[in-house]
């Protein structure tokens, strides 16, 4: 049955806690009635500027809302989650949905069995680059990612494949839609005692191969994904939210010639539209856009990726 309203909250009130706020509040079908923080001062200014609840235990948010957002650090995922929908409250975590496959599958099947929403917050998917792209490019052969981040203490409670390759190994799984063959990968420890640098190597069953780079060690900010298929080349800079679309044609002669496409790239703010998108699930009891069906596929991805980097570690010692 459809919703007219949802009593929301927020668990974990900091860099990103903060922007599903601003997002909540903008929408009319929209409550916010709770935050919930370990840190009171934080949980504090936010019911403050929210006129809503304050809760330092994020358990006693429960028979006050409908749904809420998750964004507590990746380590707590799995846990807090579970407290919501074991309660019967509807749930969008942060990405990635939880540290294994086991909690993963746990989550899934609690929000299956009491049919509730599980989306997973893969703001990617909702880029208006990525969303221009998701029209146009067809049968990859061969896709490259870089993403590439200064250093900052937040997200290193986990390795650079959770905390950023995660968005490219979603949108990966998603455009090329097929079974995995093989994975390599390599990977250090910079200025953290988790990875900080990884690249891997990923070949599916369609032939394509994709060739996935993130840092969290770089002097510069680059999130930039590139799709090489039959028709053509296509690009999308996450970060400037921009597109380049390369295709072919025959020129007068016969000759092959390489031309742009104009390819039209909405406006829109992506976390609002990923808010936007689990407020309607939610309302409308349908599927989220990025499920936690979805989110499982890159998770079960990243651990690959690090069990062969550890292999590789083994072996070099």
């Amino acid at each position: 049955m459809k919703k007219e309203q949802i009593k929301v909250g927020v668990v974990g009130i900091g860099h990103l806690g903060n922007y599903h706020l601003q997002k909540y509040q903008k929408l009319g079908n929209c409550e916010i009635v709770a935050v919930a923080d370990m840190l009171p001062e934080r949980a504090g200014k936010a019911a403050e500027i929210y006129r809503c609840a304050l809760f330092e235990d994020y358990r006693d948010m429960i028979g006050h809302v409908d749904a809420v957002s998750i964004a507590v650090p990746t380590t707590d995922h799995y846990n807090v989650a579970r407290d919501f929908l074991a309660a019967g409250v509807d749930v969008l975590i942060e990405k990635p949905i939880c540290l294994t496959l086991e909690e993963a599958d746990d989550l899934i099947e609690l929000a299956k069995r009491k049919n509730l929403i599980l989306q997973v917050g893969f703001v990617e998917r909702f880029n208006p680059a990525i969303m221009a792209l998701d029209k146009i490019v067809q049968k990859p052969l061969f896709i490259e990612s870089h993403r590439l981040h200064p250093f900052f203490e937040r997200g290193t409670d986990v390795d650079v494949i959770l905390d950023l390759m995660i968005h490219d190994l979603d949108l990966v799984v998603k455009f090329v839609n097929a079974p995995v063959t093989t994975v390599d990968a390599v990977g250090v420890a910079i200025l953290s005692d988790k990875i900080d640098i990884a690249n891997a190597r990923i070949s599916f069953v369609t032939g394509c191969t994709a060739n996935i780079t993130a840092s969290r060690i770089s002097a510069k900010t680059m999130q930039k994904i590139r799709f090489f298929s039959p028709d053509g080349y296509h690009s999308a800079d996450c970060q400037k939210r921009e597109v380049l679309s390369l295709g072919k044609t025959k020129n007068e002669t016969g000759q092959t010639q390489i031309v742009q496409n104009t390819i039209e790239v909405g406006m829109h703010d992506p976390l609002e539209e990923e808010i936007c998108s689990f407020v309607d699930a939610v309302m409308h009891r349908s599927r989220p856009r990025v499920s936690g069906e979805d989110a499982r596929q890159s998770l079960a991805l990243a651990v690959e990726i690090l069990r062969k980097i550890k292999i590789t570690e083994e072996l070099l010692k």
